[in-house]
């Protein structure tokens, strides 16, 4: 076996174990996060976690090599953290709590987005364009993960940051009930 693909069957390895670390993890978020956006998010990208599983032994199947996952130590110490972040928010006010869940779970994203490409450009350098491709779809997903999470977490931060100022403007309200607001102050 060459020396790429010795890399590419050992890296794999290494994201089979993180994902199903995931799949046992991201429940646990959803179950914590507060905001109903963010629980959705969570509990989506459990589904799709699963999927990242299935492609990861479809892309094993494709190599000829057996998926047995390999101890992924970041991943421990990650999901650990979010762990721990999960205990902290039940300290915490929500905003806070779901704000301090969505940097752990970036974290993920950002080590799996990693991993992910690293896997892909190992696969298409060594000629293994069916794994490149499956490997494709899953770090779009990761991706599109992280992209929703900073999408989540703008509108929360702007609340936190009014609330921690000693005012408080609910987001979730339309523009026109602000208008019909100020209309009635005006008169």
């Amino acid at each position: 076996m060459s020396q790429l693909r010795e890399l590419l069957v050992e890296e794999l390895h290494d994201l089979l174990h993180a994902e199903t670390q995931l799949v046992g993890a991201l429940p646990k978020m959803a179950e914590a996060a507060k905001n109903p956006k963010l629980k959705e998010a969570f509990q989506k990208h459990f589904i799709q976690t699963e999927s990242h599983v299935q492609r990861l032994k479809k892309a094993f199947q494709i190599l000829g090599e057996k998926a047995t996952p390999k101890p992924c130590k970041a991943m421990m110490g990650l999901v650990e953290e979010g762990e721990q972040t999960i205990k902290e928010g039940a300290e915490k006010e929500p905003l806070a709590a779901d704000l301090a869940l969505i940097a752990a779970a970036q974290k993920v994203e950002h080590y799996e987005i990693s991993g992910y490409g690293t896997v892909h450009t190992l696969a298409r350098q060594i000629g293994e364009m069916e794994v490149a491709t499956l490997l494709t779809h899953t770090m779009s997903e990761e991706e599109s993960a992280d992209f929703l999470l900073t999408a989540i977490a703008k509108p929360l931060l702007q609340q936190a940051t009014i609330e921690d100022m000693g005012g408080h403007v609910n987001l979730d309200s339309t523009p026109e009930v602000h208008d019909q607001r100020r209309r009635k102050v005006a008169h």
